[in-house]
């Protein structure tokens, strides 16, 4: 049976976040809050289906967690390998991919 790709629509949403600078001119983001609130807000609306994070920091670990009790989180899809991706975020029981796991996925041709 061939599946119609016609009826499947996937989408992401990108949010952009005003950057600040520190006393040493580096860029400081502060988006950790800002992901969590906008997370939870969404998933309590209903206005997503499921969530990907791409992140390894433990910080995320109970938004990871609340997304898996809702229903609502994919995967998390680590930027570092395995050691650098926090236990934290590994205790929830989240699938967690790795980037260098998919580099023959996500390299262009």
């Amino acid at each position: 049976m061939k599946k119609d790709k016609s009826k499947c629509a996937i989408s992401f949403t990108l949010v952009f976040k005003e950057i600040n600078y520190d006393g040493n001119g580096k860029v400081k983001g502060n988006c950790d809050a800002d992901i969590v609130v906008r997370a939870m807000r969404d998933a309590y609306e209903n206005t997503f289906n499921k969530a990907v994070l791409v992140s390894s920091d433990g910080d995320y670990a109970s938004l990871v967690s609340f997304l898996i009790e809702k229903k609502k989180m994919l995967v998390v899809l680590s930027p570092y390998e395995t050691k650098k991706c926090s236990v934290l975020l590994k205790r929830t029981g989240v699938p967690i991919a790795y980037i260098s796991d998919q580099k023959s996925v996500l390299q262009t041709q």
